[in-house]
């Protein structure tokens, strides 16, 4: 009975489970299919229709044709990804080309006439300086009539000769694009690409369509050994002969040496793509032929160009608190009159050069920079007028250095506002540089009453210098000097003098002639550019007829002062050789050496005390008083 049950049991859920396996795959194979029917179709219009493709990085892929003659113009294709409007074509060790934009991965690109024949790289520079080079893509030859001449004799010279080799690894500016009248700063690698070192390396930049600043369009790069490159910089102002054109060149020569003393020299023209004026960029692009017509057509318009040919100040240097004058010499160096010309000092909110006619207007200058230098007695604004091709016209303008101003050199940025002959409108920005120096502050004189001094006498000098400023200064020698005179002791050495502190100086001085005499008292110290510097000051002097002295009489004792007789004729001044030698006798017996007739007294003694006998004799009266 158990077993028959256990069997029914099994066969039922075995049932069961058939079932269950049954309508699982009935479910599920429908789900499959729509889902697969719903997924299918839906993303294949999306994807295609409203996703363009990204554009890929920049690349040059392919030169067309890759060799060229050199003997007359030759078009080449360039294709490769990334290329835009503005694209520029480069040869290395050559320069820019006259490019045409045509799409995104085609360029074309002239190549002129004469370019010398040899492998080049070509290189594709954007706006956004992105460059990508093919290397050795291009090769010019000779024509073919040409081409067995020149290698008989050029043949063995490359494998004889060892040189230095100067060219150009990579350049670029600070602006992606270059703007007419935009100050820009320039950036060349040179690389030593030959076998021997290069020495003594000089770049010139020569001016074009840019004109070099700051340095004089020189730049000393040293030596370079073979492969070593070389970076540096140059700042550049690109000139307004840009206008109309689609690329500007940069020309650079480069001079150097070798090891014997061989001079070589290097040209390179470098191209930068120039921002268009005007509108229409967007027409350029979908009609590249446009910009090469309008190209050739476009001529630079004649303009004023107003420039500082000099400058200076009245005084020279500057002190803090200090009025000055400053006069600049303005020189018209354009090809075209300038007209209704005003000169802001500080700079003018017009902005850059714009060369587009204006129906009128003031000039704003009140956007200058015054926190150093300030306009005092009348406005930063001044009109010059008229000035002619080549005319210079002097300009003034008083201004106060502000009581804050610390020492230092200090830029001063200076405007000119003017209109040429067509009423087109220009704004020349340049800068000058103001030098403010701290003085020291200090007083030289007498520490006492002022001396009286005598001709051919020597007199002292009681001087002094007091430091009258608020900051310690360190000092030289303090020195005094003076004419027609001669002086001792008249200079020392001070040092360091704390505000308010004192230094003498006792000189001594013997003048020659009578009448005011003037002292010239200088102090030495280094300012405040590291260079020496002397402080002078000036006082006068009386000096006074010397005092006479009167001659002593011949006749005074000089040791008593009492008047003495005169000797006669015939005393001893007067003896003969006889009569010295018989006093001589007389006196080595006692018997008196006193000349005959000599009856002054003894020297040293005065007559009224001594007489003229050694001792007195007491005389008896011949008759004695009788008495009454």
């Amino acid at each position: 009975m158990n077993s028959r049950v256990i069997r029914s049991t099994k066969a039922i859920l075995a049932a069961l489970a058939a079932v269950v396996f049954l309508l699982a795959f009935v479910l599920m194979a429908p789900a499959s299919q729509a889902q697969q029917a719903t997924d299918t179709p839906s993303p294949t219009p999306s994807s295609t229709v409203t996703r363009p493709p990204a554009p890929g990085p920049l690349t040059v892929s392919s030169i067309q044709p890759s060799t060229v003659p050199n003997d007359r113009d030759v078009e080449i294709v360039v294709t490769g990804g990334g290329f835009v409007n503005g694209s520029v074509v480069i040869l290395s060790n050559y320069g820019g080309l006259e490019t045409t934009y045509v799409s995104a991965s085609v360029l074309r690109a002239t190549v002129v006439a004469g370019i010398s024949t040899g492998q080049y790289d070509v290189q594709v520079v954007n706006p956004d300086a992105a460059t990508a080079v093919l290397p050795g893509a291009l090769t010019v030859v000779v024509p073919a009539g040409f081409t067995a001449t020149p290698e008989p004799s050029a043949t063995p010279a490359p494998t004889a000769f060892v040189r230095p080799l100067l060219v150009v690894q990579s350049y670029g500016a600070s602006s992606a694009q270059v703007t007419p009248g935009q100050n820009l700063d320039f950036e060349m690698t040179l690389v030593n690409a030959g076998q021997a070192t290069a020495s003594n390396i000089l770049a010139t930049f020569v001016s074009g369509d840019f004109v070099p600043r700051d340095t004089g369009g020189v730049r000393a790069v040293g030596t370079l050994t073979p492969g070593q490159p070389a970076r540096f910089w140059q700042p550049l102002f690109a000139t307004a002969d840009l206008r109309g054109k689609a690329t500007a060149i940069l020309k650079v020569t480069t001079t150097y040496t070798d090891v014997n003393g061989q001079s070589y020299e290097s040209s390179f023209d470098l191209s930068f793509p120039v921002v268009p004026q005007g509108g229409g960029g967007a027409a350029a692009t979908a009609t590249p032929t446009a910009t090469a017509t309008i190209t050739p057509t476009a001529s630079p318009r004649p303009r004023p160009q107003l420039l500082v040919s000099a400058y200076e100040t009245d005084p020279d240097p500057l002190e803090p608190g200090q009025r000055f004058t400053l006069t600049l010499e303005v020189e018209n160096q354009g090809e075209a009159n300038a007209r209704n010309v005003s000169l802001v000092l500080g700079g003018s909110d017009a902005g850059s050069i714009s060369g587009t006619p204006e129906s009128g207007g003031g000039v704003s200058g009140g956007g200058g920079q015054f926190g150093e230098f300030a306009p005092i007695g009348s406005s930063n604004v001044s009109r010059l007028g008229e000035l002619a091709v080549g005319e210079s016209r002097e300009a003034s303008q008083q201004l106060i250095v502000n009581t804050s101003t610390e020492p230092g050199a200090y830029p001063v940025r200076v405007s000119f506002v003017y209109n040429d002959n067509t009423g087109a409108s220009f704004v020349d920005d340049q800068v000058i540089t103001l030098l403010v120096l701290q003085r020291p502050q200090v007083e030289m004189g007498f520490y006492t009453t002022a001396p009286t001094l005598f001709a051919g006498e020597p007199g002292s000098l009681p001087l002094q210098v007091v430091n009258t400023g608020r900051n310690s200064v360190v000092f030289g020698n303090f020195s005094v000097a003076a004419p027609n005179s001669e002086l001792t002791n008249n200079a020392i050495f001070v040092g360091a003098l704390e505000p308010g502190g004192f230094f003498p100086l006792d000189a001594l001085i013997t003048p020659f002639e009578p009448g005011p005499l003037e002292l010239t008292l200088s102090i030495n110290y280094t300012n405040d550019f590291n260079q020496p510097d002397v402080i002078t000051n000036t006082l006068t002097v009386e000096v006074l007829e010397s005092i006479p002295v009167e001659p002593v009489d011949p006749g005074l004792d000089p040791g008593s002062g009492v008047e003495g007789e005169v000797p006669a004729e015939g005393n001893g001044s007067n003896e003969s050789l006889g009569q010295r030698i018989w006093r001589f006798i007389l006196g080595l017996f006692g018997l008196g050496s006193a000349p005959a007739g000599d009856e002054q007294p003894v020297e040293g003694f005065p007559v009224e005390e001594v007489p003229v006998e050694e001792f007195p004799i007491e005389e008896a009266p011949v008759e004695a008083p009788v008495e009454p």
